[in-house]
């Protein structure tokens, strides 16, 4: 299915979710199980599946920055509020790590580095605290040279169903907007400090090289950020279907 075709579909669907169509459910149930069967169905609405997106960087640290001088941060942020508002329109309970422009290191510490450690130890205890299916952090690449672009997935490599994860997200990637990329899907160990202690399958996905200029440029752009948040929904989404 194309990506235009998708986007349709999950908004249908969204739509059809928040004008009752779980009541719809419940009500069926009541019919053909009785009223045990709809408190046990209105407890799985309450209690619905988590997802951590982590929108990588913010504030003061504003990641790597594209060939045209653009932040990183924003540029994951925007692709994880798309990814967010999809997932919440269908009905997953999503857990960010930051909506907003901001490193969440503990108030009062000072100094870059050490606000990045406890900013980093805060987003773990947020993953690693919410009872999550799942955790995708969302980055971008940088190289030296460049020519190299198109999204790659890393994984805890301790972990078969992080690197399903990995495996998934890159599929729909390429089966959405990166057609050519054959980019190799690589584990890590501690060098990856969210990843590699997440406690639920972890991944980090870095969308795309921003010291290329042809992907920069279409990275800085919103409706290429939206495409990207979009895609990785769409992974997130089939990862959970097909457990």
């Amino acid at each position: 299915m194309k990506l235009k075709q998708k986007l349709m579909t999950y908004l249908c669907a969204g739509a059809v979710l928040a004008t009752g169509v779980i009541g719809g459910h419940l009500a069926e149930n009541a019919v053909k199980k009785g009223a045990e069967s709809v408190a046990a169905s209105a407890s799985a609405v309450v209690e619905r599946p988590t997802v951590v997106l982590d929108a990588g960087h913010g504030g003061a640290d504003g990641g790597c920055v594209s060939v045209d001088g653009v932040p990183e941060k924003g540029i994951n942020l925007s692709i994880m509020l798309t990814t967010r508002d999809i997932l919440s329109l269908l009905g997953y309970n999503v857990v960010c790590t930051r909506e907003t422009d901001v490193s969440i290191h503990d108030a009062g510490i000072e100094g870059l580095r050490r606000q990045k450690i406890s900013d980093m130890d805060n987003r773990l205890a947020v993953i690693n605290g919410s009872g999550a299916l799942l955790a995708v952090s969302i980055h971008q690449n940088q190289f030296t040279d460049p020519q190299y672009h198109g999204a790659q997935m890393f994984y805890r490599a301790d972990s078969d169903e992080s690197l399903r994860l990995a495996e998934t997200l890159k599929e729909r990637f390429r089966n959405h907007l990166q057609p050519e990329n054959e980019r190799e899907t690589k584990p890590v160990g501690d060098e990856l400090f969210l990843i590699h202690n997440a406690q639920c399958p972890a991944v980090m996905a870095e969308c795309g090289f921003l010291s290329n200029p042809e992907e920069a440029a279409k990275l800085e752009s919103m409706s290429y950020q939206r495409e990207v948040g979009f895609v990785i929904a769409d992974g997130i989404l089939k990862f959970l279907t097909e457990q």
